[in-house]
């Protein structure tokens, strides 16, 4: 099938990105959400703690307009690029070799890729990298890891966000950790609020350790 190709094609060149990080020992980031989950708010307060440690890089993937590399600029220490998909809902792994080299990767550490807003396509196209964050905002409702089943079966981690607005929405956290533990025993999961920087150490520790044991060859 020509689905089945493409994926398989993809994959191969997966190998390409984790061959090409791992002679550098970079550690590779997919942060994957739906659109306005808080994939920016959550860099804004990773990235200036992890870079007290670790050179830190960026790539913004959008279908048009710089508005997060330009955030994520100004307001970070972090090398960032651009990416636009020409229409594309997903980063395959070939863009996702092209932006590395195009970010440059010499004397990086960790680089963050903040994929298209989307809890479908981009789940299904492996990127290289050595983490799937997966975010889940409160807002959505705690019932989408059964309806989007792909997103949360690839997470290493979850980090539901947003946790300061759940006055507002009938949200239940033990029915989304039920939820995800559907769909994936394993991963982390995390209650955060990049507003009130609520869950953020603890996720933020989580990354950093996961990150030392590739940088320092652990």
């Amino acid at each position: 099938m020509i689905k089945e190709d493409i994926l398989s094609r993809n994959n191969k060149k997966a190998k390409d990105v984790r061959v090409l990080l791992s002679d550098k020992d970079i550690f590779y980031v997919n942060l994957m959400s739906s659109p306005g989950a808080g994939k920016t708010s959550i860099l804004l307060r990773l990235i200036p703690e992890l870079s007290k440690k670790y050179k830190i890089g960026v790539i913004e993937a959008d279908i048009d307009s710089e508005k997060d590399a330009l955030t994520i600029e100004d307001k970070t220490d972090a090398k960032v690029i651009q990416m636009h998909t020409g229409g594309a809902c997903h980063i395959t792994c070939q863009m996702s070799l092209e932006a590395l080299n195009a970010l440059g990767t010499d004397g990086l550490d960790i680089i963050f890729l903040e994929n298209i807003g989307n809890l479908v396509c981009p789940a299904e196209f492996d990127t290289g990298a050595d983490m799937n964050l997966v975010l889940l905002s409160l807002p959505e409702g705690d019932d989408k890891p059964l309806k989007y089943p792909l997103m949360f079966e690839v997470a290493d981690a979850v980090a539901i966000t947003k946790a300061d607005v759940s006055p507002i929405f009938d949200f239940s956290i033990d029915n989304a950790r039920e939820n995800i533990r559907k769909r994936n025993s394993s991963a982390e999961i995390f209650f955060t609020s990049a507003k009130q920087n609520e869950g953020i150490t603890e996720l933020l520790q989580y990354i950093e350790n996961k990150a030392a044991k590739k940088i320092q060859g652990i």
